[in-house]
């Protein structure tokens, strides 16, 4: 699977553009920006479509046309923010077929943007545990440590080769997670990463102190082996500036990667 990092910021992006810390000045400097986070799957599976996705999608490069299936992970607007499908409906024809993938809450909210006599859109509702197989890829979802107007889910993929976990936004693992990755190896983790060295303000997302036990579990499960990758993920500007942050990844294995850059699964080469 080749996978490219859309966005990689938390909800308020990073640098956040009302902030004055030495992080948001840093990448300021860096000219680095962080869009809401996203990532496109082989070009046809996208997970997550808040509310930065089409520029973040331009800015990356890519466009969204060969996208068949979207699987959103929660009802908060950066990661759902269904007005992509009215974008999509002012094609000059009509838009192809795509399945919207996610928990209760995300249907709810996707189906208010849909125009009246659009039947291109179907929507799949998936509670932690369910598994659905589309496109080539069985995708497994798995419960988040999180809240979002109501039920929030991980997911799991696979394409037969090849897998990754896509965990964003979540806490410390929630029971059911160690027993839904059971047998998967996985070649890429996402793992979502918002407060880096300032203790979590919330149990529904991770610091780095969290983030690294999280790896660790993964590793005691089976499931991480030496040659999978770990991304952090859906970064805020409470991390430390870039440099400082990269080191303090590498020292647990894992890395930090800016928006736009492609990943091949299942080897350590950027593309």
């Amino acid at each position: 699977m080749d996978v490219t990092l859309l966005g990689t910021g938390a909800a308020d992006g990073w640098p956040n553009p009302w902030c004055p810390c030495a992080s948001c000045a840093d990448n300021r400097r860096l000219g680095l920006v962080r869009a809401n986070t996203s990532a496109l799957v082989d070009d046809r599976l996208l997970l997550d479509a808040g509310a930065d996705m089409n520029r973040a999608a331009a800015h990356a490069g890519r466009d969204l046309t060969q996208v068949t299936t979207v699987c959103i992970t929660h009802a908060h607007d950066d990661h759902c923010h269904p007005s992509f499908l009215l974008h999509r409906a002012w094609l000059d024809s009509p838009p192809p077929p795509l399945r919207v993938i996610g928990p209760a809450p995300v249907i709810a909210s996707c189906r208010e943007w849909l125009e009246p006599g659009d039947e291109s859109v179907t929507f799949v509702q998936v509670t932690a545990g369910d598994v659905v197989e589309v496109d080539g890829y069985r995708i497994t979802a798995l419960p988040a440590t999180h809240e979002a107007f109501g039920e929030a889910v991980l997911y799991a993929i696979s394409d037969g080769s090849s897998s990754l976990l896509y965990a964003t936004d979540t806490g410390p693992w929630a029971p059911g997670v160690r027993e839904g990755l059971a047998g998967w190896q996985l070649d890429l983790v996402m793992l979502e990463e918002t407060f880096g060295e300032v203790p979590s303000k919330s149990p529904h997302h991770h610091d780095l102190a969290t983030f690294g036990a999280a790896l660790a579990d993964l590793r005691a499960w089976g499931n991480v082996h030496p040659t999978t990758r770990c991304v952090a993920i859906h970064l805020g500007h409470h991390n430390p500036p870039l440099a400082r942050l990269q080191g303090l990844l590498a020292a647990i294995d894992a890395e930090v990667y800016p928006d736009g850059t492609a990943l091949h699964v299942g080897s350590r080469k950027t593309v």
